[in-house]
């Protein structure tokens, strides 16, 4: 089975067919979040600081590091950022940009074998990310889209993948560490958005036999509950085999249909990860199994013969 083995300085997460599903938290990114643009921007990472532990704390096992800000100078901000993560958590770190020197920069400063999120089938954009990938020994997330733009078909989503994956091995980059996002649609634009994203995840797992990830919030753009949706999108595409996401932890709706999942498909043993979660905690002054078996001995030992 494949795994796509990532790591910090002291801690180890593999992305596996057989493995627990590999939540990547997302909130470390200004796209769309012009407070935290602006204050990346002049150097204030309190609330990255604050994003950062929240969502270790509410079950990120990586984090995903973005520093798109506009007219700023991103290589410098991002390798900042990375630096800062890393002296707060030891969760692995997925580099996030669409600028090469960026990376190179988050590259350069990281500790561990990260995921470069990422790299498209345009021709450019392999030659410039696929030697950054080799060089740091990253593994890499292969985004199914080329210069022909992003197709509504899964069958030519499934094809851009299966270069990507190709020319990677031509950079002498194993097909275990590409993780190919299928690129998951809009459902409320596609109604068909959701059965061509787990077709796609049949096929890459069991033809490419590589594991994949997605922006899973996507599949909701646009409706109304958009957690609740998340959450059903989650579980089923677990169910046809995906093996991350990028998405936010912090929304307990998305977590559960993750854990949930994690026990249906055998990979929460026993259902460790959910009883510890989930158990509803002993009332404030109840004795424990063993008082209440010893108050009743002391009781039938004083009762009258």
């Amino acid at each position: 089975m494949t795994d796509t083995v990532l790591s910090s300085a002291t801690r180890e997460v593999v992305i596996g067919f057989e493995r627990p599903f590999t939540v990547i938290g997302e909130r470390i990114n200004p796209t769309g979040r012009k407070l935290l643009a602006a204050e990346m921007a002049a150097g204030d990472m309190s609330r990255v600081q604050a994003d950062a532990l929240a969502q270790v704390a509410a079950g990120a096992m990586m984090l995903d590091v973005n520093a798109g800000i506009p007219l700023a100078d991103e290589p410098r901000i991002l390798a900042e950022t990375i630096r800062l993560v890393q002296s707060l958590t030891d969760v692995p770190l997925s580099i996030d940009s669409s600028i090469v020197a960026a990376l190179e920069a988050g590259l350069a400063a990281y500790k561990g074998r990260p995921l470069v999120n990422s790299v498209t089938g345009e021709e450019e954009r392999l030659e410039a990310v696929l030697p950054l990938v080799k060089k740091y020994d990253a593994a890499v997330i292969a985004i199914s889209n080329d210069e022909t733009g992003i197709s509504e078909d899964p069958d030519v989503r499934f094809a851009v993948a299966k270069k990507i994956v190709e020319r990677a091995q031509d950079h002498g980059i194993k097909p275990a560490d590409v993780v190919v996002d299928p690129l998951v649609m809009p459902v409320g634009a596609l109604n068909e958005a959701g059965l061509a994203a787990f077709r796609i995840v049949r096929r890459l797992r069991e033809e490419l036999k590589v594991n994949t990830c997605c922006g899973a919030s996507n599949i909701s753009f646009g409706l109304p509950n958009r957690h609740g949706m998340n959450a059903a999108f989650l579980s089923m595409a677990i169910g046809a085999g995906m093996t991350s996401a990028i998405m936010n932890p912090l929304r307990t709706e998305e977590m559960a249909a993750v854990m949930g999942a994690d026990v249906l498909m055998g990979h929460d043993p026993n259902c460790a990860r959910w009883i510890r979660r989930f158990r509803e905690p002993a009332p404030e002054g109840a004795a424990s199994g063993e008082g209440r078996r010893e108050n009743r001995r002391r009781r039938a030992a004083a009762a009258p013969g």
